[in-house]
């Protein structure tokens, strides 16, 4: 069975169309379905958990035999998951792996017991977002109560993503495919009903090519019960060639400790052909390294994108950048010199009636100076010949 993993809605209420960067830590874990969504450009991210897997009955027709084998085991182990976005927002690179401890006692053809520790699943692969739809952001609607409100029908077209993997064979004596090397195709789909439910689909063909081969659904409806805890239900079902189809029924759920680290736990149970009972529990957690920076686009002076490239500042592009470049010529204006304006300092009233006063005086002192001069000139009798000689 593949674990592959949930994309929790609380992390997938953020996403945006052109760029799959998201401040949450975009977990797949504790499901089995994915989202057609990227983990974006310069994060790298880190899934792991423990298990515990407990198989009734399990029935399988061996074509190299021709017999038919059935068993039962009880099994535990972890699961891991590396994922990064490189190159592209939409691209995601991902490396899947299953170390168990597994207990099988074989009931037929012939009855023995077996055990191995070792891996079960290694599987290399790549996922690209194909289409994300734009939903309208009706917060900003404040003229039409009946338009904020209403149901936005575009949540019905559904975001498509495409994934190619790689199912190596560097696995346990237990879990390896007698044919080899496989490859894993699938296609992903999400529906963003609401702000709190979301609906994911999977159709996975699996070890494609081989006597193991098989075609698998998944849907996931997720429900986000507050802005760190969210929920969910999964159905998922098997059509093989050489094994009776099964179908499972998974719950859990997944709490968000911080930006970049959240923690989960679920329960599968898997009912099959046969009635056996099989079950697996599950906890774990997810971990980011968030190295991520937005590519900003430079527009003109009309809001076009230009071709603008920007100049690397690394060791090579310092070398081999023309030197030669011309710079462009900056007209030089002259500053022109401005009398800073001295701040006088604020008088009180009792002051400024003093001033008004002293004014007034001067004023009036001025005018009584004038005044007088005015008198003398008028008044002023010039001195007669014989008084100037006797005075000499």
């Amino acid at each position: 069975m593949r674990k592959i993993g949930l994309f929790l809605f609380f992390i997938l209420c953020f996403q945006m169309s052109s760029a799959q960067y998201t401040e949450l830590v975009n977990s797949k874990r504790p499901g089995f379905s994915d989202s057609p969504f990227s983990v974006g450009t310069g994060v790298y991210q880190v899934e792991a958990g423990l298990f515990y897997k407990n198989v009734g009955n399990y029935l399988y027709y061996d074509q190299t035999t021709s017999e038919t084998n059935r068993y039962k085991s009880k099994s535990f182990g972890t699961d891991i998951t590396f994922r990064t976005g490189q190159f592209f927002e939409r691209l995601e690179i991902d490396l899947d792996l299953e170390i168990v401890n597994e207990k099988r006692d074989n009931l037929q053809p012939t009855e023995f017991s077996e055990s191995v520790l070792g891996l079960s699943r290694l599987t290399v692969g790549a996922k690209y977002l194909v289409y994300s739809p734009k939903y309208t952001d009706k917060t900003k609607e404040i003229r039409s109560w009946k338009k904020r409100n209403s149901y936005d029908w575009k949540r019905l077209i559904p975001a498509v993503g495409v994934y190619a993997g790689l199912n190596t064979n560097f696995l346990s004596s237990l879990h390896k495919n007698p044919d080899g090397m496989s490859p894993r195709i699938a296609l992903f789909t999400q529906n963003d009903f609401t702000d709190k439910f979301v609906l994911l689909t999977n159709f996975i063909a699996d070890k494609l090519f081989t006597d193991e081969s098989e075609n698998s659904y998944i849907i996931t409806g997720t429900y986000s019960l507050t802005e760190k805890i969210s929920i969910f239900g999964e159905n998922q079902g098997f059509l093989r060639k050489n094994v009776p189809n099964d179908f499972q029924y998974g719950i859990g759920g997944a709490y968000l400790l911080n930006n970049n680290m959240q923690v989960d736990a679920s329960f599968r149970y898997i009912k099959d052909e046969r009635g056996d009972p099989t079950y697996l529990i599950g906890a774990g957690v997810a971990w980011r390294l968030d190295r991520h920076k937005d590519k900003f686009k430079t527009l003109d002076s009309e809001g076009n994108e230009t071709n603008e490239k920007k100049q690397g500042d690394g060791f090579f592009s310092r070398i081999f950048s023309k030197k030669d470049k011309k710079q462009r010529k900056v007209k030089k204006v002259k500053a022109k010199k401005r009398k800073i304006k001295e701040l006088k300092p604020k008088k009180t009233k009792a002051q400024k009636q003093l001033e008004k006063e002293e004014k007034k005086n001067a004023k009036a002192a001025k005018k009584l100076k004038k005044k007088e001069a005015k008198d003398y000139n008028k008044n002023y009798v010039p001195p007669k010949d014989n008084e100037i000689d006797d005075n000499n």
